[in-house]
């Protein structure tokens, strides 16, 4: 193959779609992203369109290959990756017949509630292995039933959102397996739509699209979207994966024993799995990974960095005033002060629920605590306490996974928060287990451009290209503060189960008086 060839990663993001290029190494050439906005026509509800995300993404296609001036057919294969879990409905004619419920819509309770008394609880996790959330796409198909009957008679295809852009790119209907395993519809153990969820929700088995292995290819660029686009006509598109699933693949997650921990507003800990396990409680999401054959386990952390942020926010100022002064980062500011304080900071301890908590306590009503103030405690303190109870929190997911037989020999970081040399070194403390890093940090388009790699032949596996791309640059190693963290994690554990029947009164005394 040309050593001119470059492959395309496709990312339909909840806030913009985004393409990169790399070649045939891995080293990224350029990358480009078009937003668009997230319509929230009621409370708790979140639309796109679905037509933004295509126009997007044609967008940011043109301009990358303009950017480089790669010619079209050097790019050699696409692939795609994006938010998970919306339901995009589709007539007999291919047109949309609804703006795209969306991955973090809250409507659907009731539907959720009805599914699983209607299948059980257990049921639902042998099959799907998750319980059925809102945000999955089922119980939405179950309220558009019910809410808007004229558009599910009229329904024809159910497509999740980077189906739909690959509807649009190759006049195809296809999916994959890991995007799939977030619907609610699929038999994860199995890797195929499980007839059983699809009679208990009320979905024809011709509304979905064929599902393939996220290293397969599923179609080519039409000649329309060719002309729309830039790309040639007949360009390979692989399966692609999930949002998730495919940054796994794009920081190396993809062998048991090596899991990664992302420190955005939310905190995700990712691990691959060999076999189907499924957590007893459903705390883990279990879906298929987008290695043919392997697994993974999910926990999801919702104010993780999102934590540092509100505590920057609220009582970092000072910092930020030092900052605007001095061109330093105002987070560098107070992880330098932090730095000086103990571990453990001498008995304090935050809880960092500040938006609800989905892994391990899936509780909208949990709230942020800072426990065991006494005089002694500063400013300081407060900071090192919500890194270390960031941390904590994030090493429930790790313990449920090792609950499950999983071995856990090395964590790779990334998001703003892997950044922070203490807050690595905190996390390798209260993990009791290495912490790296790595060379790439372009997210889930990058593994999907290395699924694409596999799919047009210039590497045999997913394995082999992650061993080519993606190299080690960092290592932080457990140390002495282990030993006190091992005393303190029990006392954070505690701490929600006290607790949790007070965050229920308050929200009830908040309901009533809000």
């Amino acid at each position: 193959m040309s050593p001119q060839s470059y492959l395309l990663g496709i990312d339909v993001g909840t806030t913009g779609a985004k393409a990169l290029l790399c070649d045939q190494a891995g080293q990224v050439k350029a990358s480009a992203t078009t937003g668009y906005p997230i319509l929230t026509p009621r409370p708790l509800w979140t639309e796109q369109h679905p037509a933004d995300w295509w126009a997007a993404t044609v967008k940011s296609i043109r301009q990358l290959l303009a950017e480089t001036e790669i010619a079209p057919g050097q790019v050699v294969g696409v692939g795609l990756t994006g938010q998970m879990h919306g339901l995009v409905l589709l007539d007999a004619q291919g047109q949309v017949l609804r703006p795209c419920i969306m991955w973090n819509d809250q409507r659907t309770a009731a539907q959720c509630a009805a599914i699983t008394r209607d299948v059980g609880a257990g049921r639902l996790l042998q099959l799907t292995g998750n319980p059925v959330l809102p945000g999955f796409t089922a119980p939405k198909i179950a309220w558009v039933r019910e809410h808007e009957p004229d558009i599910y008679r009229r329904t024809a295809r159910v497509l999740l959102p980077k189906d739909y852009v690959r509807y649009r790119l190759t006049d195809s209907f296809f999916s994959e397996v890991s995007d799939a395993s977030g619907t609610s519809l699929f038999d994860v153990g199995q890797r195929r739509w499980s007839d059983e969820m699809l009679q208990a929700v009320g979905v024809p088995r011709s509304w979905l699209p064929e599902v393939t292995e996220s290293p397969v290819v599923s179609a080519h660029v039409s000649p329309s979207a060719a002309r729309e686009t830039g790309l040639l006509a007949g360009t390979p598109v692989v399966g692609g994966g999930g949002d998730q699933a495919a940054q796994a693949v794009g920081t190396g997650i993809i062998a048991e024993g090596v899991v990664s921990v992302t420190i955005g507003t939310s905190g995700v800990v990712f691990a691959a799995s060999d076999t189907y396990r499924v957590e007893p409680q459903g705390r883990l999401h279990a879906f298929c990974h987008a290695v043919p054959g392997m697994w993974h386990l999910m926990g999801v952390m919702l104010s993780a960095g999102g934590s540092f942020r509100w505590y920057r926010d609220a009582l970092g100022g000072q910092e930020q005033s030092q900052a605007a002064q001095t061109g330093r980062d105002p987070y560098d500011l107070l992880t330098g002060a932090a730095a000086e304080v103990p571990p453990g900071c001498e008995g304090l301890i935050f809880l960092p629920y500040l938006t609800g908590e989905r892994t391990p306590y899936p509780d909208p009503n949990a709230r942020g605590v800072f426990f065991g103030l006494t005089l002694r405690h500063s400013k300081a303190h407060l900071t090192r306490a919500v890194l270390e109870g960031v941390s904590y929190g994030l090493r429930d997911s790790l313990e449920l996974m090792r609950d499950l037989g999983l071995t856990i020999a090395q964590v790779r970081a990334s998001g703003g928060g892997a950044r922070s040399p203490l807050w690595r070194q905190i996390l390798a403390d209260i993990f009791e287990a290495e912490i790296a890093t790595v060379n790439v940090t372009e997210g889930a388009a990058y593994g999907a451009a290395l699924l694409a790699a596999v799919g047009a032949g210039v590497y045999d596996s997913v394995a082999e290209a992650c061993q080519v791309a993606i190299q080690v640059t960092g290592s932080t190693r457990p140390g002495p503060a282990s030993a006190v963290y091992a005393d303190y994690y029990p006392c954070y554990r505690a701490l929600y189960p006290a607790l949790a029947p007070q965050f229920e009164a308050l929200a009830q005394v908040v309901g009533r008086h809000s």
